[in-house]
């Protein structure tokens, strides 16, 4: 049945595009791109069958143009052995709404500055709330870098493969389950880079560093072992750790140590992690304010500089990592180069530029309001006044809203697409990006891995409750 639907997709493509056994044959490859806009489509509102042999025929059409999901941690491992400068900051991009208009503006962006040193990233949470499960998220970014001419490595991550502290108190075993079953389903979709947070299992009620990081360390050391075994061939998956959750204490090198000694010990001869998310002072979409504006956020740069320097010369990774931080002022983006930081996480921002789009009919805010009020009204605090409920919570809205957004007419999408375009552009200027293409090459394998034929529907729906997860 799957194998019809993608002969009967292909049909679209005659004379473009055409399945060889367990691939697809590109026959104009400057033709491709035009198709990428009906096929994406299919790979998001089709019916099961149809997103999976969608998301089939987007992934291996693009591997035939050298589109390819990739590993970005032998570059980071170069960093950490001095071999490449630390001259930039590699941005990582949630793209929770019009993923696909999303991640074309970001190639566009990429290709006018010669970027090669970025990473399209969705949460464990995001994946519930946005309705996008990895394959699709992962066919929007590919089917993007085909559609605006990009050609190399397509980093592919999973954010925040977080574990719920509440749950990990009560079911263990379920809750680690779920994390490696969301594990082996994203390493399927391409995400070759996975983002690991047990730092919600830190306690810093316990007197001694070693005792605090412990059961952080020590689940973070098995789903490390669990993503080795799991890894396609000629792949080594960049794994991220974190030592500090985002809106708690701030990081100090002294938790570093005591993080990587017991997790040094406890992975054994397996390759290790590439990089380490820290707390520096930020919380993830700012704070809001009674107005519904983000307050300031005093970022400690200095944090970022010293675990930064420690995860490098100590211990070989590419430095730490800084999440929350897309909500800071403008002025502030360059800093993090200066400290040396190896990955920056940016999300909201994104959010924000498009649901207060003037491009979005008045209307469907209204909408989305009124949904909030009946769908989200348990997560209003007391003293939240409405700019307050309905900035921290219209994320939520985001899924059910996703086919009303994805149709909007062409020319608000562009609209849309040309500011989150002169975003991107900022950023990447900001984070010193421009050039790194080459760098990319030199350091980044990026190995054909040929999923296979699907066999039947695609997964689809929200799948597992992750309220209280950050993202």
């Amino acid at each position: 049945m799957a194998e019809n639907k993608i002969d009967q997709i292909l049909g679209s493509l005659t004379g473009v595009a055409e399945r060889k056994g367990d691939r697809i044959a590109v026959l104009d490859a400057k033709r491709l791109p035009e198709k990428m806009d009906g096929l994406v489509r299919e790979a998001v509102f089709g019916d099961h069958e149809t997103q999976s042999a969608a998301r089939w025929i987007i992934r291996s059409a693009a591997q035939a143009v050298g589109v390819r999901p990739a590993s970005i941690h032998d570059l980071y491992m170069a960093i950490g052995r001095g071999d490449v400068p630390r001259t930039f900051t590699v941005p990582a991009m949630n793209l929770r709404m019009l993923a696909y208009d999303s991640a074309r503006a970001v190639f566009r962006a990429a290709r006018k500055l010669d970027v090669g040193a970025l990473i399209f990233e969705i949460a464990r949470s995001e994946i519930g709330y946005t309705d996008q499960r990895p394959a699709e998220y992962a066919a929007a970014a590919l089917a993007a870098a085909v559609r605006e001419g990009f050609q190399g490595a397509v980093f592919i991550q999973g954010d925040h493969f977080q574990t719920s502290a509440k749950k990990y108190a009560s079911a263990p075993e379920a809750e680690v389950q779920a994390i490696r079953d969301l594990i082996l389903e994203a390493v399927a979709a391409g995400f070759y880079n996975i983002d690991i947070d047990t730092s919600t299992l830190v306690d810093i009620s316990k007197p001694a560093l070693e005792e605090q990081q412990k059961l952080n360390y020590e689940v973070c050391a098995d789903f490390t072992r669990f993503i080795r075994a799991h890894e396609p061939k000629g792949v080594t998956i960049s794994v991220g750790g974190e030592i500090g959750e985002v809106g708690q204490k701030n990081s100090t090198p002294e938790d570093l140590d005591a993080f990587m000694a017991g997790y040094n010990a406890r992975r054994g001869d397996l390759t290790g992690i590439s990089k380490i998310s820290i707390q520096t002072g930020t919380s993830h979409g700012g704070v809001v304010l009674p107005d519904g504006t983000l307050a300031q956020v005093a970022i400690d740069f200095d944090v970022l500089r010293r675990v930064g320097e420690k995860a490098r010369t100590t211990y070989g990774m590419g430095g730490a990592v800084q999440h929350g931080a897309s909500t800071l002022p403008e002025q502030a983006f360059h800093k993090f180069v200066e400290a040396g930081t190896c990955e920056v996480h940016l999300a909201t921002a994104f959010q924000n530029i498009i649901m207060e789009h003037e491009a979005v009919p008045e209307i469907l805010r209204q909408d989305i309001i009124e949904w909030l009020k009946v769908n989200a009204f348990t997560e209003r605090k007391p003293k939240d006044t409405d700019a307050q409920f309905v900035y921290k919570t219209r994320k939520k809205a985001i899924g059910p809203f996703k086919k009303w957004f994805w149709d909007l007419p062409d020319g608000a999408r562009a609209a849309i697409g040309a500011s989150l375009e002169k975003m991107f552009t900022f950023l990447f200027e900001q984070l010193n990006v421009g050039g790194t293409t080459a760098v990319v090459k030199k350091f980044v394998a990026a190995p054909e891995v040929h999923p296979p034929l699907p066999s039947g529907g695609a997964k689809s729906g929200k799948g597992e409750s992750v309220d209280g997860l950050a993202d």
